[in-house]
């Protein structure tokens, strides 16, 4: 077993990851279509559209509706007055909270690495209230660059002690964008199985897979890499 001689730094995805937003994210974009006059989405849909941000977001949801594209920036606009505080339907993981206070009382240095904008981030992270739990959160606009390239991970990580580009750490996310950006940081990921990946396990790099936050402690453990 690989054990860690020292907590390393471990970064969390959000969205699909720590959290199942995509019903809040789904009664936003459809109380947006509905202004526009536009037949709604189903929660299949939308959650499909869910882990590139809300730019391309809003780009999947005009292709699969009747929406002209030179209306996005006004769509995203709407949105995001909605986004900013859609929290009543968004729920933890089971056993996130559990995981992260073992992980913290560990001393493992824990961060967020999100493509979600920071806004809605801490909004979500304050209403669980887990905001103390990580020292730095890096959403999809604290950067010009966005998941799956590897600067906002390695910026995430930097800020907790790592080396900036070639850190010693963790990064635990559910789609193939964290996965992307994992290796792009060449940093192992562990993947949970339950968020909004698009295609099946076995097509995606990782170095564990898990479907239950019960376990992450002991697999942070064994999959931490040492210095």
């Amino acid at each position: 077993m690989n054990t860690c001689l020292a907590p390393c730094p471990v970064v969390f995805d959000l969205d699909g990851t720590l959290i199942d937003s995509a019903p809040d994210i789904h009664a936003a974009v459809n109380a947006v279509l509905r202004l526009n006059k536009t037949a709604p989405l189903t929660l299949d849909q939308v959650r499909s559209f869910i882990g590139g941000g809300v730019d391309l977001l809003w780009r999947r949801v005009i292709a699969a509706t009747s929406l002209p594209l030179e209306a996005h920036r006004d769509l995203v606009a709407s949105f995001m007055t909605r986004y900013h505080q859609a929290t009543a339907l968004t729920r933890l993981y089971p056993h996130v909270p559990e995981a992260l206070g073992q992980l913290a009382d560990r001393g493992y240095p824990l961060g967020i690495c999100t493509n979600k904008p920071m806004g809605p981030t801490r909004a979500i992270l304050d209403h669980f209230g887990i905001s103390g739990l990580f020292s730095i959160v890096i959403g999809g606009d604290s950067l010009p660059q966005r998941k799956p390239d590897p600067a906002p991970l390695h910026a995430a990580f930097a800020a907790l002690g790592a080396h900036p580009q070639q850190p010693r750490g963790l990064y635990v996310g559910d789609s193939e964008f964290d996965a992307e950006c994992a290796e792009n940081a060449n940093v192992p990921f562990l993947l949970y199985t339950r968020g909004y990946r698009k295609g099946a396990i076995e097509q995606m790099r990782f170095a564990q897979h898990f479907d239950d936050y019960a376990t992450l402690p002991l697999l942070v453990e064994e999959n931490c890499p040492v210095a």
